[in-house]
């Protein structure tokens, strides 16, 4: 075996040694319950006379934020400073009194050249005494870049117009894994558990305070979205995906990809590694 088939096969049995130690993900997954919304279009839906506010969990760590619908034929003003996120009975503001930049940058490229010129004098292939011209040409490339930057402060109230939508997104639930002694943290699939909570017993209560009025006023409308995790299960990997076939017009893409499996919008997922970790729970 010469040098070259020598390197090229350690590197495969490296490669191949890395993938063997690299641990599979696992997966917790929450199952949230609310108290006072209902399933529709794949969204958990607060619904009032003037307004309605989707939910849709299914994110790392939990997506609380939601999309506000105006249903009346005028504007609705969310008012910031008085919503509140809540978790297990701390209170976070929605407002913050940020100011946000943003930004833009331009660039151009110029090329500036000079020529060179120089005689040469030699014999020819003929033996003959004969002068030259030689000329050489150098560029150099300037860059000039340009830009701007617009800063606007963090409204305390938003306007939402008649018969359309805001989303608003500002938190996660948890990324903390919750421990258990009935739930194996590396499970087999013979291994996996589901832990289940009331509300008095479960570990994450957790809701969105919110207010608003109708056109701008002082008559403040406010209501609560409440939930709590009624359970909480952990798998490994290969339980929470399943391969499809995409298809586009009837026709099947020549590569599956991989989709979780039973996606709700009551649900969300932590994903996390075994590592050195041997603990069983």
């Amino acid at each position: 075996m010469n040098g070259k088939h020598f390197l090229f096969f350690s590197a495969v049995i490296i490669a191949l040694f890395l993938t063997s130690c690299a641990s599979s993900p696992y997966y917790q997954i929450y199952k949230a319950n609310p108290k006072n919304s209902q399933v529709k279009n794949n969204n958990l839906v607060y619904e009032d006379e003037n307004c309605r506010v989707s939910y849709n969990l299914w994110e790392q760590g939990g997506n609380f934020g939601f999309v506000f619908y105006n249903k009346t034929n005028t504007n609705i003003y969310l008012n910031l400073e008085e919503s509140f996120f809540i978790l297990n009975g701390i209170a976070y503001d929605y407002y913050k009194n940020r100011v946000f930049t943003s930004s833009e940058n331009s660039a151009t490229t110029s090329v500036k050249s000079s020529t060179f010129s120089n005689s040469v004098t030699g014999l020819n292939y003929l033996g003959l005494l004969q002068t030259n011209n030689l000329q050489s040409t150098s560029g150099k490339g300037l860059v000039a870049s340009s830009g701007f930057s617009t800063s606007y402060n963090e409204e305390k109230v938003i306007c939402i117009p008649s018969k359309t939508s805001k989303i608003i997104t500002e938190y996660k639930i948890t990324e903390s894994l919750f421990r258990d002694c009935d739930l194996y943290k590396y499970p087999t699939k013979s291994q996996i558990k589901t832990k289940t909570f009331s509300e008095e017993s479960s570990p994450i209560v957790f809701s969105n305070r919110l207010a608003y009025t109708i056109e701008k006023s002082e008559n403040l409308t406010r209501f609560e979205n409440e939930f709590y995790i009624s359970e909480i299960s952990n798998y490994p990997e290969s339980e929470i995906f399943e391969q499809k076939y995409d298809e586009y017009c009837g026709k099947r893409r020549v590569m599956f990809r991989k989709y979780f499996k039973n996606v709700s919008p009551d649900k969300f997922y932590i994903k996390y590694t075994k590592g050195q970790d041997t603990q069983k729970h």
